[in-house]
C-alpha cells in the first residue's frame, strides 16, 4: 500500500472524531439548548478536567470489573464452546437454548443478582459476563461445527482420533472466529457493567452518571459516556491487534 495512503487512513478516525465534536458544538451553539439538557463539547471537556479525580476513580472501578466479568466470560464461553462445537447433537441441542439466552435483556437480571449478591461489584461483574460470553461461544462452536468432513475423513484416515482432530485442527481453525468474538464480546462487556452499575452500585461510571444526571450535571454525564467510549475503543483496538498477530495466516490475502 502507498505509504501516504496508509498515513492518511490512520489519520481518518481522528479526523471523523473532530468532525463530529465541531459539529456537536456547533448545533449547541447555533439552537441555544441549555447545558442541563445537552451540554456542548466545550462543557463536556470541562467537566473532563474539573472532575477528573472522581472520573479516573470511577472509571478504574468499572474497568477492573469489566475486565473480571469479560476473563470469566471468555473462559466460560471457550469451554462451552468447544463442548457445543465437537458435537452435532450438542449443537442442534442448545444453540436455540443459547439464543433463547441471549434474547433476555440482561437488565431484568440484576435485580435477583443484588438479591442474591447485594449492591456492590459482583452483580456488575456477573452482569458483564453474562452479556458477553454468548458471542464467544457461538463463534468457538460455529468455528469447530464447520470443520469440513473431507478434511476429518482424510485425518481419520491417518490414524487421527476425533479428540486430535479437534484439538490440532479444529480449535487452530477456530482462532479468527474466537479473536473475532472477543472485539465484540469487550464491548458488550462494558454495557453489561454500566448498566448493573447505574442500578445496583455505589462506585463506577454508571453510578458517577446516574448521581450527576439527578443532580442536572449533563456535562459530567456526557464526560462518563466518552470516558466509557474512549476505555472500550481501546480495548477493542487491543484484541484487534492480538487477533493480527495471532491469526495473521486467516488475513494473509486481504490488502494491509
Amino acid at each position: 500500500m502507498n505509504p501516504s495512503r496508509k498515513r492518511v487512513e490512520r489519520l481518518a478516525p481522528w479526523a471523523a472524531v473532530a468532525v463530529l465534536v465541531a459539529v456537536w458544538e456547533m448545533l449547541v451553539r447555533l439552537f441555544d439548548v441549555p447545558s442541563f439538557i445537552f451540554p456542548s463539547a466545550l462543557e463536556t471537556a470541562q467537566a473532563l478536567l474539573t472532575y477528573s479525580g472522581p472520573i479516573a476513580a470511577h472509571s478504574w472501578q468499572t474497568l477492573w470489573t469489566t475486565l473480571i466479568g469479560f476473563g470469566i466470560g471468555v473462559a466460560v464461553g471457550l469451554v462451552l464452546g468447544f463442548i457445543i462445537g465437537s458435537s452435532r447433537f450438542l449443537y442442534n441441542a442448545c444453540y436455540p437454548l443459547l439464543v433463547g439466552f441471549n434474547a433476555i435483556p440482561k437488565v431484568a437480571f440484576v435485580p435477583i443478582l443484588v438479591v442474591w449478591f447485594g449492591i456492590g461489584s459482583i452483580p456488575a461483574i456477573l452482569t458483564a459476563f453474562l452479556i458477553c460470553f454468548f458471542p464467544i461461544v457461538v463463534n468457538v462452536a460455529t468455528g469447530l461445527a464447520t470443520l469440513e468432513p473431507e478434511m476429518e475423513d482424510v485425518l481419520r484416515v491417518l490414524g487421527a482420533r476425533r479428540m486430535d482432530v479437534l484439538l490440532k485442527v479444529g480449535l487452530p481453525r477456530s482462532l479468527p472466529y474466537f479473536f473475532a468474538s472477543l472485539k465484540v464480546a469487550i464491548t458488550l462487556a462494558f454495557v453489561g457493567t454500566v448498566v448493573s452499575e447505574t442500578v445496583a452500585s455505589n462506585q463506577g461510571i454508571g453510578y458517577l452518571m446516574m448521581s450527576a444526571g439527578s443532580q442536572m450535571r449533563m456535562g459530567l454525564v456526557f464526560a462518563g459516556l466518552i470516558v466509557i467510549s474512549a476505555m472500550a475503543m481501546v480495548m477493542y483496538e487491543l484484541f484487534a491487534l492480538l487477533e493480527k498477530r495471532m491469526t495473521a495466516w486467516a488475513h494473509r490475502g486481504q490488502p494491509c
